[in-house]
This record gives structure tokens, C-alpha cells and sequence, in this order.
């Protein structure tokens, strides 16, 4: 009836594995109905044994049926037990009684089942908004016999009233949802509540800073919090309002960071940190530790304690545990050799790369550039020497008096036609002047990566290739010989990881110019003496 038999686990009978959505919400409203009617039926008590030894049939259903990119763009990426585990036992360390917890984001209910099992004193209030995985929810809490203790709410958690009910454990997983997907209307709630606690909002933040916020908004003093989010919030511009209120009435306890090589979601290429506070309290350090995988994860105890002002003073705490190596005597930053710039911007490739309309252009004007990623990555002893395979971009003068008769009439023939195609109107063409010339800057020595998920490759620009803004120039400051250059791109591919970037919640890390400049490097002398060439 259902799919496929899955074989026991555990001691566990086989039992029925869906396959399509409608196949999945046939049996959890066969569970249900069984809850109520059939206590005896063998697939609810092979259910239960399975949902009681951390086996979540349903969720792990949904998960396989239902596209990872589908349930990306609402927030639906389920928590693994082993981080479910880690943030309950922190709770039970905290050694006060819980008489609610609420979990903003109940999904198919993990968080809920293994609370209820940890506090079974406590009253739980499940917020949901999809309806769909709100009928997982509840047949999961029904097969758990949890039905008297917890309250679902299907709604949206911003939207949702609590009133006070004695101290409140918030635990969970916030959907994250980037903000292009966030409705103007909750863009401008997020901005006006953050005003009313003296904080400047940013319409960029993300769904889970969303959920922070409203967490923040409906508890009290005393009430506790442990989530687990994106961690790109910790390193980015927008995300420096919720650092602000973390540290400033949210009780900030503890941060911990899941090192970005250990995939903590299975479907999901994402950064991800857990953060502890307790509300209300006045601290003056947070606890920071990196973990490297989620067999590191414990209870969620221990650290290093970071001052709150110094904490202040640091634009991505992602960094403040890592070792500093610009205080070395030997480590200068990079910007001190180097300028750092982004290539150029055409405003519309499929105008501006050359293809069958730039046929007959004059040599001249047809550039060998680099115009994917891939291209530094997979350059051969990190040294890009052969322009042949780049493709072109149409990089036109200001002036075409100087061409023979029949070139000129051939860039005016391409540059109609680039307008006919909406170049002129863009958005970069409209602040060029004029508006055809694209202007690639000149070619730099090193050329590196600035988003991926995996480190910056960083290759010697030895055909003279220009870019486009896939890729960072990085423009010596002093002279520097072939040899330097060999060294200072040997030392920087061995050693900038992805942590001296900003990770977004799709897994990928960007370097901004900025960023890159900040980066630590041995003198030159030193890396002479490494003798790394």
C-alpha cells in the first residue's frame, strides 16, 4: 500500500517504506487513526519502537520524497540526532525545571519528542507553519503518546502570541529562507521590531534571523534558548545586529562552530553554529569553540571565553578563535604586498563573451578572459598559462575613428545589435560611459576564487588573462620577482582556509577584496627562509 518494505532496526520489525507524498500522508493518517481506534496494530508499535530509539520514519520520508531544493526554499531541512542530542543534553545541564518549551520551527517534531523525553514535566508548544509536515508532526506525537503534553500550532512563528507561562526552553532549528524569499511586509516587521530594542534591522537577514528576533521578542527573563542556524549571520554585515542583541539582553552563553568540512545537514552544502543564551542575564564573555565534526558536539560545554568587548571590536566572530597570525612578528596581511580588486562587471554576458555575433570583430578587440571558476581551479601547478582555451569578451574602445573602414562598420554592426538586445539599458551599461565599453581592467599577476565551497585557489596569471567578477586581481603593491610570486602563491593555497571567508547557508564562502587584504602571510624574508618554492 505504502512502498517499498524497509527491514528492521534495532530489533524492529520491517515495516512499510513510503514513496510518493500522498503514500506518506496516508500513513501518517493511518497512524493516527490506529492511535485512537487499533493500539495493537503491528506498523504503529513498530513505529513507536523506531520513533523512541531516534528513528524518525516519517521525517526521513518526507525527506527522501520531497526535492532538497523544494524544501530548501521553505526552510525544511530536518536536524540530524546527534545535534538534537548535543542541544537537549545542554539544557539538562543547566540543572533548572522547564514548564514549557517551544520549538519555533517543530518540522516533524525531533526537537519535540526527544524534550518531552528529557523533561517529562514540561508542557510543549510545537509551532509549524507547512500544514503538510505539521500531519507528520502530529501522528509522530500521537505514535509518541505525547498528545496530552504537546500543544501544534500551524502558523507562521512570527505571527504566533505566547502568553507567560512560567521559564520557557527554546530549542530548534529555524528555517532559513534568504531574503529574496522573505515577503516585504515581514522584511518591514523585522526592521520596526529591532527599532523598539534600539538596534538598526537590515531587510538582508535571513528567515532564522527572523525566528531570533521573535524568540527574543516573546521571552522573559530567566527563559533559556538553544538553536542551531546558518552561521553566515556571524560573519556578515546584516547579521551584526543580532551579534548586537545576542550580547545586549538575550544573554548570550555560548557559540559553538561546526567546522564547514563536516556536512552537519545531509541535503544541504551549509555552515552551521549553535547558540546558547540565556535571557536576561549580564554577561561579559561568551563561550566560543570550533568542532570539527558532530562527534565533537558532547553537551555542548566548553570553549573559549571571548569578552563581550572584545567581541565588539571583531566583524566576523567565526575568527575569534582562530589563531592570529598577523600578531606574529614574522606575518604581515596581504594588502601590504597587494591590491586586491574583483573583476569587471559586463552588465550582460551573453552580449559582452564573445560568440557567433562577435564573428569578424577585429582580434584586437576580443580578450582572453577568465569567465568561470573552474578555470583557476583546475589550472595546472596553480599557473594558468595557455590563453588558447578562455573564451573572449568584447571589449570595445571609446573611439572606433581609428579602425579601417570595414572593422568600423563591423563594431557598429555588433554594438546595434548589442542594443537591440537591452545592453545599453542595464543597469552597469547606463553608469558607463560610453555605455558599450566594458573597460576589463588590466591583467593582474595572481589571480584567485573568491566564492566556492572549498578554499581559494590562487594560480600565477602567466598569460596575461583578465577577468571577469568570478574572480579576484590581486595587483603588487612593490616590485616582486617571478620567484616571490612563486612563493607567496605556494604559501597562500597551503594555507587560507574557508573559515577567512564569510560562509553563506548554501554552503558557499566568499572572500570580499577587503577580506582577502586582511589575510595573514609571512614576510617575505621569512617565506624566503621556509623555502617553500
Amino acid at each position: 500500500m505504502f512502498g517499498e518494505i524497509l527491514s528492521g532496526v534495532g530489533g524492529c520489525e520491517p515495516m512499510v517504506f513510503p514513496t510518493t507524498q500522498d503514500s506518506l500522508f496516508r500513513l501518517a493518517g493511518r497512524l493516527l487513526q490506529s492511535c485512537h481506534s487499533r493500539p495493537q496494530d503491528v506498523l504503529l508499535n513498530t513505529t513507536r519502537r523506531r520513533l523512541l530509539t531516534g528513528h524518525d520514519v516519517l521525517g526521513e520520508s518526507y525527506s527522501q520524497i520531497v526535492p532538497a531544493e523544494q524544501r530548501r526554499a521553505q526552510g525544511a531541512t530536518f536536524t540530524p540526532p546527534q545535534v538534537v542530542s548535543a542541544m537537549v543534553a545542554w539544557a539538562k545541564t543547566q540543572e533548572v525545571t522547564f514548564e514549557r518549551i517551544v520549538d519555533p520551527g517543530a518540522g516533524s517534531g525531533r526537537f519535540v519528542l526527544a524534550a518531552a523525553q528529557a523533561f517529562p514535566g514540561a508542557h510543549i508548544i510545537a509551532v509549524e507553519k507547512d500544514p503538510h509536515i505539521a500531519s507528520l508532526l502530529r501522528a509522530n506525537i500521537a505514535v509518541a503518546g505525547l498528545v496530552k503534553r504537546v500543544s501544534i500550532i500551524v502558523d507562521d512563528y512570527r505571527s504566533v502570541h505566547l502568553p507567560t507561562e512560567g521559564r520557557t526552553l527554546f530549542i530548534g532549528n529555524p528555517p532559513y529562507v534568504r531574503h529574496h524569499d522573505i515577503e516585504p511586509r515581514w522584511k518591514r516587521w523585522y526592521t520596526k521590531t529591532f527599532q523598539a530594542y534600539g538596534l538598526p534591522g537590515s531587510a538582508l537577514a535571513g528567515l532564522h534571523l527572523h525566528f531570533l528576533l521573535k524568540t527574543r521578542q516573546l521571552a522573559v527573563p530567566g527563559d533559556y534558548g538553544c538553536f542551531i542556524t546558518a552561521a553566515e549571520w556571524l560573519d556578515v554585515n546584516y547579521g551584526s545586529t543580532a551579534r548586537a542583541m545576542l550580547m545586549n539582553g538575550m544573554g548570550g552563553r555560548s557559540l559553538h562552530l561546526i567546522d564547514t568540512s563536516s556536512q552537519v545537514f545531509p541535503d544541504a552544502m551549509t555552515s552551521a553554529a549553535i547558540v546558547c543564551f540565556e535571557i536576561g542575564t549580564r554577561r561579559r564573555s561568551l563561550m566560543i569553540r570550533r568542532v570539527q565534526s558532530l562527534a565533537q558536539l558532547g553537551n555542548l560545554q566548553g570553549g573559549m571565553n571571548i569578552t563581550f568587548s572584545r567581541a565588539e571590536n571583531q566583524d566576523k566572530w567565526s575568527q575569534l578563535i582562530r589563531p592570529n597570525h598577523s600578531k606574529q612578528k614574522s606575518f604581515i596581511q596581504l594588502g601590504e604586498l597587494f591590491e586586491v580588486h574583483r573583476g569587471q562587471v559586463t552588465g550582460m554576458n551573453k552580449v559582452w563573451i564573445a560568440a557567433e555575433q562577435a564573428e569578424g570583430l577585429p582580434a584586437c578587440v576580443l580578450v582572453p578572459t577568465v569567465t568561470r571558476a573552474k578555470e583557476l581551479i583546475q589550472a595546472s601547478g596553480s599557473r594558468l598559462t595557455d590563453a588558447g582555451p578562455l573564451r573572449r569578451v568584447v571589449d570595445l574602445p571609446n573611439d572606433f575613428s581609428r579602425f579601417p573602414t570595414q572593422e568600423r562598420e563591423r563594431i557598429e554592426t555588433f554594438v546595434a545589435w548589442a542594443q537591440s538586445q537591452g545592453a545599453k539599458d542595464s543597469y552597469i551599461a547606463a553608469h558607463r560611459r560610453p555605455w558599450w565599453r566594458v573597460n576589463l581592467r588590466a591583467p593582474a599577476p595572481i589571480l584567485m576564487t573568491y566564492m566556492a565551497r572549498r578554499a581559494p585557489a590562487f594560480v600565477r596569471n602567466a598569460c596575461g588573462a583578465r577577468i571577469l567578477n568570478i574572480a579576484h586581481g590581486l595587483y603588487p603593491r612593490i616590485p616582486l620577482s617571478e620567484a616571490d610570486l612563486t612563493l607567496i602563491i605556494r604559501w597562500l593555497n597551503a594555507n587560507v582556509r574557508l573559515g577567512g571567508g564569510r560562509t553563506y547557508a548554501g554552503g558557499l564562502t566568499k572572500f570580499e577584496p577587503g577580506e582577502v587584504m586582511k589575510l595573514p602571510i609571512p614576510r617575505l624574508e621569512q617565506l624566503r627562509r621556509m623555502g617553500i618554492a
